[in-house]
């Protein structure tokens, strides 16, 4: 627990009553004659001071050592790690909302080919995330452009709320209680007009360089999560906000901390502290996302290493003849663990019908495996690296667990 002094204070939200209708007459009796509601007005935090408690301020930056040794790589398979902590926190940040998928539908929706609709939307988190990170990264800020730009990149195929993508919100929503109406809502986010000043607030916030950056990240996201400036997809855009801010600030390269895998190990206090920071909590937020930051990028730097050991293995168990299909296929997919037999030609520079030949052989020798089921417009999945990405999370799970703080 994180001890709290004057110094450390952060601002409670302040709350206001505003009048209130439904759009329609829907719910229990108490939904429809509902004519108030209290809502949540977070701080404006631009210039806000935070100066973490020493407790904190050590946790922070044993998490920027991690991640910085990451984001090095010393046995050169940047390009492969970088791939799979992407896919690993978009998959986890989906799985917070409760979307899930397989692997292999996962994979499909990667290939381009229809899927089920967790999976569709657990790839556009993939993407949404990869254009956050790269526009921060480009830019050397956080701008509202590439926010409302992510959104609409996760949002635009949304069955129920694609016409909202890329655009905040104008209506009241809320979290939690009746579905319709805010009676026992855990949270009512600030009014539709108050929210493009929050984001701006926010903005110049997160593009901050007198703060610590886990610090500056874990405040920025939880602010995030408070103002709820979209109808849906609040939950992965704020996430993706605070990988956004790593790559800003240099901590991160190429690389992304996949820290949803250790909010999604404990969900429940994950949520818990995003309501604490609304209370003031901010040190307890913080101290927790440095926690998770460092778990993360600690089993990252396993990950990097058994990477860099699977092409080796993959040559021991197949022994490909030097210069055939097969070993230029195998010098490749730890960077490409998702591809078609086309994807595979233009990789290698081999006629297709030696790429089928060496697809074929690489499947009979248990190195990949086809996640369609068809004999045209096939795909293939490379064995160990997705079943590295369930096993990254698994280890930052396992971890968080087991109280490692």
């Amino acid at each position: 627990m994180v001890a709290h002094t004057a110094s450390h204070a952060w601002p409670a939200h302040a709350a206001r009553t505003v009048p209130w209708r439904q759009s329609g007459r829907h719910g229990t009796r108490a939904d429809r004659m509902l004519r108030e509601i209290t809502v949540a007005l977070p701080p404006m935090i631009a210039e806000l001071p935070y100066t973490p408690p020493p407790e904190v301020a050590g946790a922070l930056a044993e998490a920027a050592r991690e991640v910085i040794a990451v984001d090095a790589d010393p046995r050169g398979h940047i390009g492969a790690l970088g791939g799979l902590l992407l896919r690993t926190e978009s998959v986890s940040s989906s799985k917070i909302e409760r979307i899930d998928a397989s692997l292999d539908d996962y994979a499909r929706a990667v290939a381009g080919i229809r899927s089920n609709e967790s999976a569709s939307s657990m790839v556009a988190a993939t993407r949404a995330l990869a254009q956050m990170i790269d526009r921060a990264g480009e830019a050397g800020r956080v701008r509202l452009d590439d926010l409302l730009a992510a959104h609409r990149t996760l949002m635009e195929d949304d069955r129920m709320d694609g016409r909202y993508a890329g655009r905040l919100r104008d209506v009241q929503n809320w979290i939690g209680g009746s579905d319709h109406s805010p009676i026992g809502a855990v949270h009512v986010p600030p009014p539709p007009d108050t929210v493009p000043a929050y984001l701006e607030d926010l903005v110049v916030f997160a593009n901050r360089d007198d703060l610590d950056p886990v610090a500056q990240a874990a405040i920025a996201h939880a602010q995030f999560e408070s103002i709820h400036p979209f109808t849906d997809g609040n939950g992965r855009i704020g996430r993706a906000l605070i990988n956004a801010i790593l790559r800003r600030r240099g901590l991160t390269r190429r690389t992304v901390v996949p820290v949803a895998s250790a909010m999604l190990a404990e969900r429940d206090r994950y949520f818990a502290l995003v309501n604490g920071y609304r209370d003031g909590r901010a040190d307890e937020f913080v101290a927790d996302l440095a926690r998770g930051t460092r778990i993360a990028a600690a089993e990252a730097r396993r990950s990097a290493d058994r990477l860099a050991d699977l092409p080796g293995e993959w040559r021991e168990l197949s022994r490909p003849r030097a210069g055939s299909a097969a070993a230029s296929l195998l010098a490749v997919l730890a960077e490409h663990p998702i591809l078609s037999a086309e994807e595979a030609q233009q990789l290698t520079g081999a006629p297709l019908s030696s790429v089928y030949t060496a697809l074929d052989r690489l499947e009979a020798d248990g190195i990949i495996h086809q996640v369609t089921a068809r004999q045209r417009n096939r795909v293939w999945g490379v064995d160990d690296i997705l079943a590295e990405l369930g096993e990254l999370a698994a280890r930052i799970a396992a971890a968080v667990r087991a109280g490692d703080r």
